[in-house]
């Protein structure tokens, strides 16, 4: 293994102290691949390249090493802890990677005279008192209701309550004490706040008590109006307490994480008990699961305790990157509840981090254990669904190249482009580009393409134009690099120019159209050397229905019609539908600017909004003063001769 390194690597594994610390492997072109911890990094990177792995992934992934950091730190616990900082921070390719773009909502109770309940995502700070995190938005909103019917807190934005003049429909309706027209003292209302933040920490049985004291001390004084609101409140909150099962006796702040793995993909099921109530859940579902398995059972270290390691199931290494990654940015909870025994120095690790005690419960009872049947039951509901979506998309795909004949050297891999023109009697001509890849379609590779120089509405000379702009460079680069002619599907540009970082041909290009679009894709390709094989239309069957398309070929073979039902025609038609749809909306954004005409005319000197309104009124819109004459353009009310040859001169 070592003969495929560099000696300089090689010199740096072996200088290597025996202290803890991480490692990151990089490849020749500076991408991470690996990050990993070790308690003695001597020994545990020296494993890699001491071994013969073969040809498994590990092997793969080690044969790509060219060059290696590393950082020593104090205990074992800082290295984990800076592995999934680091994992984060990089996402490399073979390490168990948990994506999240989005944070987590809170529910924020704003500092104020009178605080308002509000919605809240992003950083938090000192000022104001936030509550969760919260799964979903729901959740937020659902218990932001729960305070609005119990403790009537307002919602409403600062601005709005200090123009208040009278009540609004929420003090109406009971959900408001109406504080913007001192329907409520401050001290009142700033008990109902503390009832309401102790209600959001699980303090149920604190806050009935208090309600009830103060309850009975209205009505010894014969304040029975003060002492029918509490009532109210009181009543209100125990109808919510049972509705909601969250009288719970000791649990307060939970997590409970249950983690599912089939067919190489995996699932982890995060539900969260916050102030006692159950608020949901949420599933997560890692990348790069199998290499990082393959690569986890490869660390054999026996100083590091890897030989036990190496016998964990995928489950527990999934939930143990789960937990080092999640926690970085979310509070953790007092307790986790877990599905599968995670190693005790990652816990001790989170607390570290945290800076609170943290417990994990690996065998739960009662009421614990119910919550994590159900966050089991809800992983495997949502792995199944992914499963099933991911197996449709592949099976479409498969089926289409099975359908062509086509041979792609890796399914996943396999790419479709489709194109489709757009225009509305010739007016705003557009032709769009969109890319089908690893199974979906990649919007961010989707091109628009302005059609300019042609007879408005030649659809023909539109497909020329655009198919000429996007392969043209494309096919230059491909034949200056090979002497043989230039092929599609695996055949990639190292140095493509500028704007072609889609060098590789598509292994299909489908154009929305029957013969003649094929016979004018057709035509573009022999002059551009590519092969014919690749060009597909899609003609529209008997009475344009859905379902009848059959597929035309540029290359002389027959036409096919691959059934309504076939997997490869569904996938044909999500395809060209999607061109299809890409195209319109760009169509009509730029025939709405044209027709509007302000930019075009407003720009002449001498054309305010009178003029310019004449002048589309009179003609019929943009186009029709771009197709008037000097002296029709003249005859308008207001328009001088000079201005209507300076008019021309700007739309010509």
């Amino acid at each position: 293994m070592s003969q495929m390194h560099p000696d300089s690597l090689l010199a740096e594994v072996a200088a290597l102290p025996a202290l803890p610390g991480v490692y990151r492997y990089f490849d020749a072109a500076g991408a991470v691949l690996y990050v990993g911890k070790a308690r003695n990094l001597k020994k545990r990177v020296a494993n890699y390249f001491q071994k013969s792995h073969g040809g498994t992934r590990i092997g793969h992934m080690i044969s790509k090493i060219v060059r290696m950091e590393t950082t020593v730190v104090r205990s074992e616990a800082e290295a984990l802890l800076l592995e999934n900082n680091l994992i984060k921070t990089l996402k490399p390719r073979y390490n168990i990677l948990f994506r999240d773009d989005k944070s987590y909502p809170y529910l924020k109770i704003a500092a104020h005279t009178f605080p308002r309940l509000a919605y809240y995502r992003g950083a938090t700070d000192r000022k104001h008192r936030y509550f969760g995190p919260y799964p979903s938005a729901w959740a937020v909103k659902e218990s932001i209701q729960l305070l609005q019917k119990v403790f009537r807190l307002r919602t409403c934005e600062d601005t709005v309550y200090a123009n208040r003049t009278r009540p609004c429909l929420l003090y109406q309706i009971k959900r408001c004490s109406g504080p913007c027209v001192d329907f409520i003292t401050p001290e009142a209302y700033a008990q109902d706040v503390r009832n309401a933040e102790a209600l959001l920490t699980g303090d149920t049985q604190v806050v009935l008590g208090q309600l009830e004291s103060r309850m009975m001390a209205h009505a010894e004084k014969l304040e029975f109006e003060q002492a029918a609101d509490l009532r109210n409140q009181m009543s209100a909150l125990s109808r919510v307490l049972h509705q909601q099962s969250i009288e719970i006796a000791s649990d307060k702040d939970v997590d409970i994480l249950a983690v599912r793995v089939q067919g190489g993909r995996a699932c982890v099921n995060l539900a969260m008990v916050r102030g006692g109530r159950h608020l949901g859940d949420r599933p997560y579902f890692p990348v790069h699961v199998e290499d990082a398995a393959q690569i986890h059972h490869g660390e054999l270290d026996a100083d590091d305790g890897d030989a036990a390691a190496a016998a964990d199931a995928v489950e527990v290494q999934v939930l143990e990157a789960f937990i080092a990654q999640h926690y970085i940015d979310v509070p953790v909870p007092a307790t986790l509840v877990l599905g599968e025994q995670v190693s005790r120095m990652l816990i001790e690790a989170v607390s570290q981090q945290s800076g609170q005690r943290v417990t994990a419960v690996f065998q739960p009872r009662e009421q614990r254990r119910h919550w994590l049947e159900m966050a089991q039951t809800n992983a495997d509901l949502q792995l199944a669904r992914l499963l099933a979506e991911e197996g449709s998309q592949q099976a479409r795909t498969r089926a289409l190249v099975e359908a062509l004949d086509l041979a792609p050297d890796e399914l996943d891999r396999f790419r479709v482009e489709c194109f489709d023109i757009s225009h509305t009697a010739g007016e705003a001509t557009q032709a769009s580009c969109v890319v089908f890849e690893n199974h979906a379609m990649q919007n961010r590779e989707y091109r628009r393409y302005n059609i300019d120089g042609i007879t408005p509405g030649d659809d023909y000379a539109a497909m020329r134009q655009v198919l000429t702009r996007r392969y043209g460079k494309l096919a230059e680069v491909i034949a200056a690099q090979s002497d043989a002619p230039p092929v599609g599907g695996s055949e990639t540009v190292q140095d493509a120019p500028a704007g072609t970082k889609a060098a590789r041909m598509p292994d299909l290009v489908l154009v929305d159209g029957g013969k003649g679009q094929v016979s004018m894709a057709r035509e573009v390709f022999s002059e551009l050397g590519l092969p014919l094989s690749l060009i597909v239309g899609v003609e529209k069957g008997e009475g344009r229905k859905v379902g009848l398309e059959e597929l035309v070929f540029a290359d002389g073979r027959e036409k096919v019609y691959l059934g309504r039902d076939s997997a490869a025609l569904m996938l044909v038609a999500q395809i060209r539908d999607e061109a299809h749809r890409f195209a319109i909306t760009g169509m009509r954004a730029k025939r709405a600017k044209v027709r509007v005409g302000g930019s075009q005319l407003e720009d002449i000197p001498g054309i305010g909004p009178k003029r310019r309104a004449r002048l589309l009124q009179r003609f019929g819109g943009i186009r029709g003063v771009a197709s008037a004459s000097v002296a029709d353009i003249a005859s308008v009310d207001g328009i001088a001769v000079d201005l209507a040859e300076e008019i021309y001169r700007a739309l010509h």
